[in-house]
């Protein structure tokens, strides 16, 4: 541990594989309506000249170097500003004597210190919403700053507060009334937050598209309720119970000791802090509870954030003036009309030609792609192969090595999963993605597959203008495709499955590679999914390979 504090080499593979990971995560948050969420509630909450609304994106990883990591080392990372806890079957002199032996060579050093200016709740309620094409639940939290310190007995009051109102369990208010009385959600909760800059309140749930102004309106009824009526003595006693539970349980850990420790040295609280909390917690009555909600509960200036459908952006004008944002905080862009004449049909015939077009298209009976499939959380590219016959037959496999990790098969009329040889049996709607994928001309065929379609306007990939074709499938799914204006080729998709809880998947055609016939096909392309990306990278597409009907069979 010494060593590598005290002399750190910052490899630059290592730096490369860090960096490479953090993009990785940014690229699968833009999937994620609860990543956005947070996201949006932190730029709205602190502004992004603050540290904690600061917003991290592609461009600004992309612009970090190695010296940059070492500069901030060589700026902050000083034993003067560093506390060492030490938990376990040892002597306080004996941890000394180790701390002495391994970190004596530390030198202090000055680290210039930073003013912001404190953050605070807005006026006035503000609805900010950014739009998710297609999606069938909307993410809401009601946010804002607030002053509360940790370490002090206003954080314990706030505590109880908040479990009363939406913290873990089902006896909070929000899960009573979101959940078990109106069932707008699976779950609804909130947090208050101490911290010794600036600390914040937050409320929200995941609702249906249809009650997602009904489910604001009673979250914010409940914070109302905090502030207008005490909180009955029963109430009050099971929260401190519940309370007391916890932090009874907290203490067999050692991690737990270790950070109450840590705890009183920054805050410099009183040495009995911890071993006096239960004492404080019980002290604390319902007119405690009503007098700090009524100096943190602000249902009439809030910050109201919600991820979802544009189209139920008018019930939301309702709470206040709406403001529209991106994934990354900043105003939201929207499409620019397409030139007139210009139809889904001409763009997607432009595709086609852009592909190689209808006649070489015409002649591909059979193709298969091999590559790779990258993830973060994986050491080592793994094996990828795709199959196509008839284009009405799919196979793709992944591979680590000789062992097969996952196969998808379609043969043409039923479609089967395979993970580590645990067969699963397709539903009806994992067939037609397959069948509709096996088609190698589908963007011309989407008619016939009962898919419409719909221009809706000029957009943006990578600052690259883009037709945006909107796709509705036969069981009501949304997709929508990004096709370059310059090129015709598919730049960007995104899908919203159907269900109260769909995912949004994502992925962004980087490159396109040519066969010998001309026939242009994904070369490098990457799905952000549920919180994870997947970078696959097709090395060759043999074209009109002889394939067997045995590959695609559903055993």
């Amino acid at each position: 541990m010494s060593d590598v504090l005290l002399n750190p080499s910052f490899p630059q593979e290592e730096f490369d594989k860090a960096k490479k990971q953090q993009l990785s995560g940014l690229a699968s948050e833009k999937t994620s309506p609860d990543a956005i969420s947070g996201k949006i509630t932190s730029v709205l909450n602190y502004g992004t000249k603050h540290p904690y609304g600061e917003v991290v994106t592609e461009e600004s990883v992309g612009k970090i170097t190695r010296d940059d990591v070492v500069n901030y080392y060589n700026s902050y990372f000083k034993p003067n500003v560093a506390t060492l806890i030490v938990v376990g079957d040892i002597t306080p002199e004996q941890a000394k004597a180790q701390a002495e032996k391994y970190f004596g060579t530390w030198k202090q050093g000055n680290i210039s210190a930073r003013n912001y200016a404190v953050p605070q709740a807005p006026a006035a309620n503000k609805v900010a919403f950014v739009p998710i094409t297609g999606a069938v639940q909307s993410v809401v939290d009601v946010a804002y700053p607030i002053d509360l310190k940790p370490g002090t007995q206003d954080a314990i009051v706030a505590g109880v507060l908040n479990s009363v109102l939406g913290g873990s369990g089902f006896q909070a208010r929000l899960m009573q009334n979101l959940r078990e009385d109106k069932a707008y959600t699976y779950g609804a909760y909130s947090s208050i937050s101490a911290d010794e800059v600036v600390g914040s309140f937050s409320a929200g749930a995941s609702v249906r598209n249809a009650v997602t102004d009904s489910a604001i309106t009673q979250i914010l009824i409940e914070m109302q309720r905090l502030v207008d009526e005490p909180v009955p003595d029963s109430t009050l006693q099971t929260v401190k119970n519940i309370m007391t539970g916890s932090f009874s349980r907290s203490l067999e850990r050692p991690q737990t000791i270790a950070s109450f420790a840590y705890n009183i040295e920054r805050y410099k609280l009183p040495k009995d802090y911890y071993e006096t909390y239960l004492q404080k917690l019980n002290s604390i009555t319902a007119a405690d509870v009503q007098a700090m909600a009524k100096r943190v509960i602000k249902p009439s200036n809030a910050y109201i954030t919600v991820v979802g459908n544009k189209d139920i952006v008018p019930t939301l004008e309702k709470f206040g003036k709406v403001d529209l944002y991106d994934e990354n905080g900043s105003p939201f862009v929207d499409l620019r009309p397409a030139p007139i004449g210009v139809t889904p049909k001409a763009v997607l015939d432009n595709y086609i030609k852009a592909i190689g077009g209808k006649d070489a298209l015409a002649k591909l009976k059979s193709y298969e792609m091999i590559g790779t499939m990258s993830m973060a959380m994986v050491p080592a590219p793994l094996q990828l192969s795709v199959k196509m016959k008839d284009n009405a037959k799919l196979k793709m496999s992944i591979n680590m090595g000789a062992m097969e990790l996952m196969k998808q098969v379609y043969d043409g009329k039923k479609g089967a999963m395979y993970q580590m040889g645990a067969k699963q049996e397709m539903e009806a709607d994992e067939i037609f993605e397959m069948k509709v994928q096996a088609d190698y001309s589908a963007p011309i065929n989407y008619e016939k597959h009962g898919i419409k379609s719909a221009l809706k306007g000029i957009g943006s990939v990578n600052k690259e203008d883009a037709y945006v074709i909107e796709l509705t499938k036969p069981n009501g799914a949304v997709s929508t495709e990004y096709y370059s204006v310059k090129s015709g080729l598919l730049l960007k998709s995104v899908s919203v499955g159907t269900g109260e809880e769909a995912s949004v998947s994502e992925t962004i055609y980087n490159a396109y590679g040519t066969t010998a016939n001309g026939i242009k096909f994904p070369s490098e392309y990457s799905t952000s999914s549920e919180g994870q990306q997947m970078d696959f990278k097709i090395t060759e597409m043999k074209v009109n390979p002889k394939l067997d009907d045995k590959d695609f069979s559903v055993e």
